[in-house]
């Protein structure tokens, strides 16, 4: 991309910077997802055709000003009637309508095979350009399998839910052709304690009423919610509209909450004051419900982390191909380039370990959703422990440059905890494996049996896996489950990337991760082939 900025300046001339990058394809750009997606059974050119327009760089300015012009709260019109609004600025619903358009809430649900991988691969690259929006297109996917829990409001809801158009329109949901659907389940005394919850469901007819306080209800301008009270019979998942006919639902938004990223996203603090609801699922059985959400939100949770890494990752490839010091390129430095590839190897792991169970989320067999399971937890749970790392060292590449907000890098970062925090923090997803694990056998075996896929063709993977099962025949103590976690999703990304990847990838992810032939510092680690590494980045426009 040419540019019209000047150069020459009255007291210096502008050197060594790197150019704009202008349109940059983030999937036509990405060998390691097309590789991946292509492996795992994903649909091709969906995702060519998402990708040509996130790449575009006005979408890309657009995923900026959305998150430098975050939304405002509107709770009274002029003449003081109550409105409980939330107003976004136009690049917002930009981005909505071409995720919307894509099929990021429906390709999973259309019936084509590799469906839930095309999803996945669509909001790894939405990550990379504006995440925010990510939440209430994730929750709209992941709420369609639970509305199956009551047939009625599915054949209302589900039809708009998967409508590839995006209508933000404040109004009852039989007036509209598509909708988003959001969630609504943490209180302030109980947190991920779902079952300390304190809101009241009476019965009213054949609905109900809610009466209490949700202390996270992301998305607040989604059509309708799915959300937990507590009925005669127990916690209860039921779907809370957000417009009744003719008149707004007793849903009051108290204020937004002040975060330190996903700024471009609304998350607000609500009551409710009676606000109708209906009910989804059996009475008592809430928890049970709104996991088939959650499980599926988990899937999105462990994807966004490898998205942000991809675009920090992109961001310092450029720069260090564009720019030198010491009369070489950065790229051409042997630190650098160690630093950059044991990087990639953080990304490329996560990337193809979501895209495997993405993968399981798709196949119907028994044993595959037992491995979607405990893989998704697994990915979660590791993906997000890196993705901080990562985007740090990115910015440490690009040096000052980093730190300013002229690039994505300052964004990215503020973004990179939040997934490791969305459902479910690193404790209680390591908590929700031992479970799994001690409830499920068939999880366990389907665990086991990835895990040894791998072997046979490294030995060091053969001996650490070895050593892993010896050390926990069972489950470990609940004081060794980050640990236990940790090595068993490291030992699942080795055995995929044993089987997916480069060799160059592999050895190394081997040697580093598994091995123990580096250190605890990003970038120390032995040489390797770091050119076969770093050809994963593919060539900086």
């Amino acid at each position: 991309m040419q540019s019209s900025a000047r150069t020459t300046l009255p007291t210096h001339e502008v050197l060594n910077q790197p150019p704009e990058r202008g349109d940059c394809d983030p999937w036509a750009t990405d060998i390691a997802l097309q590789e991946h997606v292509a492996t795992s059974g994903g649909q091709t050119k969906p995702l060519e055709d998402y990708g040509a327009t996130l790449g575009r760089a006005e979408m890309r300015e657009a995923g900026r000003d959305a998150n430098r012009y975050p939304p405002e709260l509107k709770l009274f019109d002029r003449g003081g009637r109550r409105l409980d609004e939330v107003r976004f600025h136009p690049s917002y619903h930009r981005v909505m309508e071409a995720s919307q358009s894509a099929g990021y809430a429906a390709i999973a649900w259309e019936g084509q095979p590799g469906g839930h991988v095309t999803h996945a691969a669509m909001m790894y690259l939405a990550s990379q350009v504006e995440p925010g929006h990510c939440c209430p297109m994730t929750m709209t996917y992941a709420a369609i399998p639970a509305l199956a829990a009551n047939e009625e409001l599915s054949a209302i809801w589900r039809p708009r839910l998967m409508a590839r158009s995006y209508d933000p329109s404040t109004r009852p949901i039989t007036e509209k052709q598509s909708a988003t659907l959001g969630m609504a389940m943490t209180e302030k005394q109980g947190g991920s304690d779902v079952r300390a919850n304190t809101t009241i469901a009476t019965r009213d007819g054949d609905h109900w009423r809610l009466k209490g306080h949700k202390w996270f209800c992301s998305a607040p301008m989604c059509d309708g919610f799915l959300t937990l009270a507590q009925a005669p019979g127990g916690l209860t998942c039921f779907l809370l509209p957000r417009w009744l006919d003719g008149e707004r639902n007793a849903i009051h938004l108290m204020r937004l909450k002040d975060k330190l990223g996903n700024r471009s996203n609304a998350s607000s603090e609500v009551e409710y004051h009676d606000a109708l609801a209906y009910q989804l699922g059996d009475e008592g059985a809430g928890v049970r419900t709104i996991i088939e959400m959650v499980h599926h939100t988990r899937l999105d949770t462990a994807l966004a982390p490898a998205g942000l890494m991809r675009a920090a990752l992109a961001e310092a490839h450029h720069w260090v191909s564009h720019r030198s010091a010491f009369q070489r390129r950065l790229i051409d430095q042997p630190l650098m380039r160690s630093v950059l590839a044991d990087l990639v190897l953080d990304w490329e792991g996560a990337l193809a370990l979501g895209l495997r169970v993405a993968q399981a989320f798709d196949n119907g067999n028994e044993e595959e959703r037992a491995f979607a399971r405990i893989g998704v937890a697994l990915a979660k749970f590791l993906a997000n422990k890196r993705c901080p790392v990562v985007v740090v060292e990115a910015m440490e590449i690009l040096g000052g440059m980093g730190y300013v907000d002229d690039t994505p890098l300052p964004m990215l970062y503020r973004e990179a905890p939040l997934n490791g925090i969305w459902e479910g923090s690193g404790n209680v997803i390591c908590l929700d494996i031992l479970r799994s694990l001690a409830r499920d056998p068939m999880a366990a075996e389907a665990l086991r049996a990835e895990l040894r896929a791998g072997l046979g063709i490294d030995r060091r993977y053969d001996a650490a896996l070895k050593e892993y099962e010896d050390r926990w025949p069972s489950l470990p103590p609940e004081a060794e489950a980050r640990w236990f976690a940790e090595r068993g999703a490291l030992l699942l990304t080795a055995s995929l990337l044993l089987r997916r990847s480069p060799a160059a990838v592999s050895d190394a992810f081997i040697a580093t991760r598994i091995a123990g032939e580096s250190g605890r510092i990003s970038g120390s680690i032995s040489a390797g082939d770091v050119s076969g590494i770093l050809a994963r980045l593919g060539t900086a426009p």
